[in-house]
């Protein structure tokens, strides 16, 4: 019996979006597959007192070795995968349903003379042609309601048939047009087969091409004026877009695809695939792997389809189609050598739109979702944590392991709102609750060599003032120097904001921006604090005086926590930075709207929250603002109107994210 605590996700690791997870043995057979709205409040509750759960749940915990999930956009998706990898896996805990049976399943008695539809459990039976399972039985029922509109065949037990057919009078179903009532011969059993393979088709995976083909008849009857019959046509392709539930993991064309996405950082790159059969996802893959070579995402893409379809296995067949996030360097290599082994031809594309570009996306997440519990994961382990401690202190000939490291980034767009950020690290972990942000008061236009020296000596300089403030109030009191809490408010108790100095400072950037971070602590006299760079294109390491950079090993630990620093010290900057950019930008936009003051563009900025929001508001949204009315809205919608929208930027890498309906405007602008 395992005990649960041994395998529970490290804290905050688990997403809080929609999804389905999986608890799987010691040898790697999955026992129990689920979904959740918030997968990290359902996962939390497995990991509950074992006292307080139900018999079977602590049973499957403690025979649980580890525990898995997949984001999804909605709950709908959640549902449909959830029970595809039921299907696919056989979870011992899965067994029994709600009601005690097994999941509903749609079939279709194609070897009667005159099938029939019904939803159905338990064991299928010959000649009977099974779609599914589904989610619940009532849900199936309804759909299936909806596509006997334009799909009329016979849903009626063997024993109503006979009775129709003996008196010569339909059920109800034929009277209200929902069967073609074959009973009483209204169609032949041949016309009815038809209908019956088209039900079959549509349910089967070939709905847009079906909605296609009705769409093009009732162009065809509306030129032919014919509008009566346009008019069911186009009632029955309303009734269609209803049954067809609109989701990533389901796709209406049948597609027989492998979606493969990656996400990755200078170190590391999480690859995840779905396995698409017949529109609908059969399986789920996923690797993290370090980067030991430079390349780019085409050449990662390349690597990692020669190792997947290299000697192609029953696990690994090649689909008709391979979707990518970018096409590999020798795509028409690749597409000539995976067509002869398959046998047929073989497409490998990017989607650009649809439900194709939309699963894409959402086996992207899936990546990026992985690569953070592998980083967590990793930085969460104490022996890692000083095992890279140790080589940062190696590598920099540092006397001890640096248990407080200080990052400095700055960000700035064309050399206007240039801030600042500072992110503390302790013992390896981050230190929210010490970061600070600077606005850069000091330094003219885009200058980050500049701006860097004013942070640093800002942050020493109140490192300084704090330990004087701290001993004259100790020395006041009659305690020594070397006495009493110097580090700490003596009237509150209350850690002082700057009195902590780190161990080493590392800046974002290279022997120019190092040199600055140097003079500045020169020039205060701080020489207690080591310091170095971290230069993001090869992620060298500078060090103050010194001609060459100290290299640390690809697979470093100590790299990878520098890096993970300096990263965070980057997002930290870009979201200090974005705020201040959208306030600035809103109140230089309004400035010359006749009538509106301080007071009420305070009022509009608090109320909408960003420029980007007060661009879609409408002229009633803004007239809603207290103090404003629509006169007042129309002049700030023309002042809006009369300038173009900036781009916003990522608040994880800093790129600007293209607005393809808005044109013009600034760039982000950064240098390290």
């Amino acid at each position: 019996m395992a005990d649960p605590s041994t395998y529970r996700p490290a804290q905050g690791s688990i997403p809080t979006q929609p999804g389905v997870y999986r608890f799987s043995d010691q040898h790697g057979r999955v026992i129990y597959v689920g979904k959740a709205k918030n997968l990290r409040s359902r996962l939390n509750s497995y990991f509950a007192d074992l006292a307080g759960l139900h018999q079977r749940t602590r049973t499957m915990v403690t025979t649980a070795a580890k525990v898995e999930w997949t984001v999804v956009r909605t709950e709908v998706e959640a549902l449909a995968l959830e029970y595809s990898w039921i299907k696919e896996f056989d979870p011992r805990f899965n067994v029994k349903y709600r009601d005690d049976k097994s999941y509903p399943w749609l079939a279709v008695s194609v070897g009667e003379e005159i099938p029939r539809v019904y939803v159905g459990r338990g064991a299928k039976r010959k000649g009977n042609r099974y779609f599914g399972p589904y989610s619940h039985a009532w849900a199936i029922r309804e759909t299936v309601d909806v596509l006997l509109r334009v799909f009329p065949m016979r849903s009626c037990t063997k024993g109503v048939f006979n009775n129709a057919r003996a008196s010569g009078r339909p059920c109800l179903l034929g009277y209200i047009d929902k069967c073609s009532a074959p009973c009483v011969g209204r169609v032949t059993p041949e016309q009815h087969r038809e209908i019956v393979e088209d039900f079959c088709q549509f349910i089967g995976g070939r709905s847009d091409v079906m909605i296609n083909e009705l769409e093009a008849a009732m162009a065809d009857a509306s030129e032919a004026m014919e509008y009566e019959r346009a008019a069911v046509l186009r009632d029955d392709i309303a009734a269609l877009r209803r049954a067809m539930e609109k989701n990533a993991i389901v796709l209406g064309d049948g597609t027989d695809a492998d979606v493969i996405a990656l996400a990755e950082d200078p170190l590391e790159v999480a690859v995840q695939i779905f396995h698409v059969r017949g529109g609908r996802v059969r399986g789920e893959r996923g690797w993290v792997a370090d980067r030991v070579e430079d390349g780019d995402t085409a050449d990662l893409v390349e690597r990692f389809l020669l190792q997947l379809y290299g000697a192609t296995t029953e696990e690994t067949a090649l689909p008709r189609e391979i979707l990518v996030p970018t096409l590999p360097s020798g795509v028409e290599a690749l597409t000539t050598m995976f067509s002869e082994r398959r046998g047929s031809q073989v497409l490998i594309k990017v989607p650009q739109r649809g439900d194709k570009r939309t699963l894409l996306e959402t086996v992207g997440r899936n990546a990026g979702e992985a690569l953070v519990r592998h980083k967590t994961k990793r930085a969460g382990d104490l022996s890692t944590r000083n095992r890279a401690l140790a080589e940062i202190a190696e590598a920099l000939e540092l006397p001890e392991a640096p248990l407080r490291i200080e990052c400095y980034d700055i960000s700035n767009l064309q050399g206007t709102e240039v801030v600042a950020s500072m992110v503390v690290f302790e013992d390896g972990l981050p230190r929210k609750s010490e970061y600070r942000r600077f606005v850069i008061r000091g330094v003219e236009g885009q200058n980050d060599v500049a701006s860097m020296h004013e942070v640093i000596t800002r942050r020493f300089k109140r490192l300084l003032e704090d330990r004087k403030a701290t001993a004259d109030a100790a020395d006041a009191a009659g305690a020594g120097v070397g006495e009493g809490p110097l580090l700490v408010d003596p009237t509150t108790g209350v850690p002082r904001r700057f009195a902590y100095a780190p161990a080493l400072v590392v800046v974002d950037g290279g022997p120019p921006q190092v040199a600055a971070a140097a003079q500045a602590m020169s020039e205060l006299g701080i020489t207690e604090v080591a310091l170095c760079g971290l230069a993001k294109r090869l992620e060298e390491v500078w060090l103050p005086d010194e001609e060459e950079p100290v290299i640390l090993p690809r697979q470093s630990e100590g790299l990878y926590l520098l890096q993970r620093i300096r990263d965070e010290a980057h997002r930290f900057a870009i979201t200090h930075h974005r705020g201040r950019r959208s306030k600035s930008m809103v109140e230089s936009l309004l400035d010359d709207v006749p009538g509106l003051g301080e007071v009420r563009r305070k009022a509009l900025i608090k109320h909408f929250g960003s420029l980007r929001a007060l661009r879609r508001a409408s002229l009633d949204d803004i007239a809603q603002v207290p103090g404003f009315g629509r006169q007042t809205a129309t002049a700030v919608l023309a002042a809006l109107a009369q300038q173009p929208g900036a781009p916003a930027v990522n608040a994880t890498t800093g790129e600007v994210i293209v607005d393809t309906s808005q044109q013009g405007g600034d760039t982000e602008s950064r240098t390290t």
